[in-house]
C-alpha cells in the first residue's frame, strides 16, 4: 500500500482486498491526507489477522515512527501483530512553517516503542542520493526525494527479470519428460533425464524477459531527482492537483498540473501515466459537477493534449479502479 489518508480503512473494507494480507506500507510524506488514516488502518488489519502473521513493515520519512507511536500509545491501541517502522533519514529541514517563527518540532522518536513494535531500520541514502528499501519476492523498492513543502518521496518498484519460456518440443526431443523436471529447468537448473543425459536450462529455455517497473510519486512540484530511477517505467502514478491555468499556485504549494506530469513521464520514457491527487474542485467520473467545479475530465484532457502523438497512454485514478500491468513478452 502506498499512503494512507483518512478513509482508507473504510474504502479498503468495501473493496475485494483482504486487509489481513497487507504486509508493507509506504508513506510518501507526513501531510495529513497521506498519513492520518494509518493508525486506524493498523487497527482494522489487526481485527482481520491471525496471531502468527509476520510483522507489517512500514516505510516513510523521518518522523513517521514518532507519529505512529504517539497515536497508538495515547489511544492505548493494542495490535494483534507486530509492526516495524523503517524511516528514511535525511538532513532537509521542513519548509512549511507557514510563517510561524520557531516551529521546528523534533522528528526523532525518543519515547518507548509501542508494545507490538519491533526494531525498524534508520535508512540513509546511498552515494547516488536514493534510498534502497527492500527486496522480496522478485521485487525491489527504492525511493528518491521530491520537491514539496515537507520531505516527500517517490517510490520505484522494480520487478526482477522474468524467466524465459520453456521450449517444450526441444525439451522432449532431448528426452526430458513432462512433469517436475520442466519446473526445475524453468528455474535455471540442470536436470538428468531418465536415460542419464544431462540437460541444462540454457538448452531448453528462451531468453529472459525484462521485469516491470512501477513509479508511485507523492506530492511534487519537481520530480527530477527520481528521474534516473524512473527511466523506462511501465506505469507512472503522478499527482495532478490543479489545471494548467493554476500552475503558479500549484508550484507554490508544491504540486503539479497534468502538463507537468505529462512532461515528466515523457522525459523518463514512461509508457503509461496515471493521474491522481486532484483538488476537491474537480469531481470524479460520474459525479455531479456543481457551480464553481470542474470534472476530472478537464485534467485528463490537458494531459492527453500534452502527450498527443507520443504513444503514451494516460488515465485518471479513482477509488476501486483497477489497473493491470501486463508482463512483458520480450
Amino acid at each position: 500500500m502506498f499512503d494512507c489518508g483518512e478513509g482508507t480503512q473504510t474504502q479498503l473494507m468495501k473493496s475485494s482486498l483482504r486487509p489481513g494480507r497487507l504486509t508493507k506500507i509506504f508513506i510518501t510524506h507526513l501531510h495529513g491526507d497521506h498519513v492520518f488514516g494509518l493508525p486506524g488502518l493498523l487497527c482494522t488489519v489487526s481485527q482481520n489477522s491471525s496471531e502468527d502473521r509476520s510483522p507489517v513493515e512500514i516505510y516513510g520519512p523521518l518522523g513517521l515512527r514518532k507519529f505512529l507511536r504517539t497515536a497508538l500509545h495515547l489511544s492505548r491501541s493494542v495490535l494483534g501483530f507486530q509492526i516495524a517502522v523503517h524511516e528514511l533519514w535525511h538532513d532537509r529541514k521542513p519548509e512549511d512553517i507557514d510563517g510561524i517563527v520557531g516551529w521546528s518540532p523534533s522528528y526523532v522518536a525518543e519515547d518507548e516503542p509501542h508494545p507490538q513494535e519491533v526494531g525498524g531500520r534508520n535508512i540513509h541514502s546511498n552515494e547516488q542520493g536514493y534510498w534502497e528499501l527492500c527486496r522480496e519476492g522478485g521485487l525491489s523498492v527504492c525511493a528518491a526525494p521530491l520537491r514539496h513543502r515537507v520531505m516527500c518521496f517517490g517510490y520505484v518498484i522494480t520487478e526482477d527479470p522474468l524467466p524465459g519460456k520453456l521450449l517444450v518440443e526441444k525439451a522432449k526431443s532431448l528426452g526430458v519428460p513432462p512433469g517436475p523436471l520442466y519446473a526445475r529447468l524453468k528455474q535455471g537448473h540442470t536436470v538428468t533425464t531418465p536415460d542419464g543425459r544431462e540437460v541444462s536450462s540454457a538448452e531448453v529455455v528462451g531468453p529472459s524477459r525484462p521485469g516491470r517497473k512501477l513509479v508511485v510519486l507523492g506530492d511534487t512540484a519537481d520530480s527530477s531527482l527520481v528521474a534516473p530511477l524512473a527511466r523506462d517505467a511501465d506505469v507512472i502514478v503522478h499527482e495532478a492537483t490543479n489545471e494548467a491555468a493554476h500552475q503558479e499556485k500549484a508550484r507554490a504549494n508544491g504540486h503539479s498540473t497534468p502538463g507537468m506530469a505529462a512532461e515528466f513521464c515523457q522525459e523518463v520514457g514512461g509508457r503509461r501515466l496515471i493521474l491522481t491527487h486532484f483538488s476537491q474542485r474537480y469531481r470524479g467520473e460520474g459525479e455531479e459537477v456543481g457551480e464553481g467545479e470542474e470534472g476530472v475530465g478537464k485534467l485528463l484532457g490537458e494531459a492527453q493534449e500534452a502527450l498527443n502523438g507520443t504513444g503514451i497512454s494516460v488515465e485518471t485514478a479513482d477509488d476501486f479502479k483497477t489497473f493491470v500491468i501486463p508482463a512483458k513478452k520480450t
